[in-house]
């Protein structure tokens, strides 16, 4: 690629700055709330559990198989579902989305049995698939390619805000509606936390536009020019459009793997941070929120400080490599030091501010070879295979916790994923994803 074809949209991009900003401000925001919301119905499970085992009599073992659960359902729907909502349109498909998922959360407030609760979580899961993938679809048919990693790090920094704003928010429930009108302080988490996600899911209807064409705040001449910059751009990517060129395409299989890598390590993290804090030595509640909600921060910074780096540079491998290669290096001193509260948080901190903040990067990827339903596939592909690291992750923690009483072993099997999905980002052709 010559170096004026490099800079070309780069050149016609800086004349529509205010336009973009515009855009920005009408659609990431509120998908941000969105994202936000899904985690917190995602996650608040794990919070419910501190009551609801009792509650209802239930075992760990049937705990942790009802919250597996979840990840079948979600990796079982998420390519169906993105290829329905590249033709029905995102404005629908998201809404349903999050309306029938945060119908279901809320429902769990009535679970009463172990098999209720298999059937409900497998059911969110399958409600939920499609949502991230479809988002990140979405966002491609707006934003060209070089905008793309600082546009989805202000879109998931959903995620690292669920943890910052709903752990309090969770424990504040829980602690002070037990036994309100009857019901558990769990089942009302369930409840109160589920009716911010069905509201958003209406007002899907009325703050997304299915594309820069249907976007009334955008004039004629804006939405002509800004089609013009996207047709440029895709104009560059000689990728696939179908179906089976999304299925089939090994670079969408090797994306999935390098997220799988991520999500072991991002999971390892959320759920086990605060049992790694407690072994250090902290036992009250209150000082372990705290001190959990210092590397979300971290993986808040990481998101906009990498994404931001990588749109300036139209650089995308070493903005994945390296922060793999620090992330891996942080989780696996961690296992040093495991007594020391101080160390062990600023290690998790630099693992969450590197490995987190890169997965903007990484989302920015599958739409630079892929096009239409191609990239719709590509997306929720290469999201079904990661999720499956919901499954291993916990599942290898809690085994290895049970029997060495010491997170040693799995964290480094999670800091040597990151290392060989390094190679795998190296294996990514560089002219291809740079741009």
């Amino acid at each position: 690629m010559s170096l004026s074809n490099t800079q070309a949209p780069g050149a016609i991009d800086l004349s529509h700055s205010d336009t973009y900003r515009k855009i920005v401000w009408r659609i990431i925001p509120f998908l941000c709330f969105c994202y936000l919301a899904s985690y917190l119905d995602r996650i608040n499970v794990g919070f419910a559990k501190l009551q609801m085992l009792d509650s209802l009599h239930m075992s760990e073992t049937v705990f942790g198989l009802g919250a597996g659960l979840f990840f079948v359902g979600y990796i079982l729907f998420e390519v169906p579902s993105n290829l329905v909502l590249e033709k029905v349109g995102a404005r629908l498909w998201i809404a349903r989305i999050m309306i029938s998922w945060g119908l279901l959360s809320g429902l769990t407030m009535f679970v009463s049995n172990e098999w209720q609760f298999y059937t409900l979580r497998f059911l969110l899961g399958a409600a939920e698939a499609g949502f991230l993938p479809g988002v990140l679809y979405y966002l491609s048919q707006w934003f060209p390619s070089y905008r793309r990693s600082r546009i989805i790090a202000l879109f998931m920094i959903g995620l690292p805000l669920s943890t910052l704003v709903g752990s309090p928010l969770s424990g504040w429930i829980m602690g002070n509606f037990n036994n309100v009108g009857g019901f558990a302080g769990w089942q009302w988490l369930f409840l109160i936390e589920a009716i911010p996600t069905v509201v958003l899911g209406f007002l899907c209807f009325f703050v997304l536009p299915n594309n820069i064409r249907e976007a009334k705040w955008l004039s004629e001449a804006e939405k002509t020019e800004l089609e013009g910059v996207l047709r440029l751009d895709n104009s560059e990517n000689k990728g696939g459009h179908s179906f089976r060129e999304g299925f089939f395409n090994l670079k969408v299989w090797m994306l999935g793997g390098i997220d799988f890598s991520i999500l072991l390590s991002a999971y390892a993290m959320g759920f086990w941070m605060p049992s790694f804090i407690k072994t250090a030595g902290v036992t009250n509640p209150s000082q372990i929120g705290l001190l959990v909600a210092i590397p979300s921060l971290a993986g808040l910074i990481g998101m906009l400080a990498i994404g931001a780096s990588s749109d300036k540079h139209r650089e995308r491998r070493w903005h994945i490599i390296v922060p793999f290669i620090i992330g891996a290096a942080a989780m696996f001193l961690s296992t040093f030091f495991t007594q020391n509260v101080a160390v062990t948080v600023l290690l998790f901190s630099i693992a969450s501010l590197t490995i987190i903040g890169a997965v903007p990067v990484f989302f920015s990827l599958p739409a630079t070879f892929l096009k239409g339903t191609a990239a719709a596939t590509g997306f929720a592909l290469a999201c079904s295979v990661a999720n499956i690291a919901g499954l291993v992750s916990n599942s290898l923690m809690g085994v290895v916790m049970d029997h060495f009483h010491s997170p040693q072993i799995a964290m480094c099997i999670f800091a040597g994923c990151l290392l060989l999905s390094s190679l795998l980002v190296i294996a990514l052709p560089a002219k291809v994803v740079n741009r």
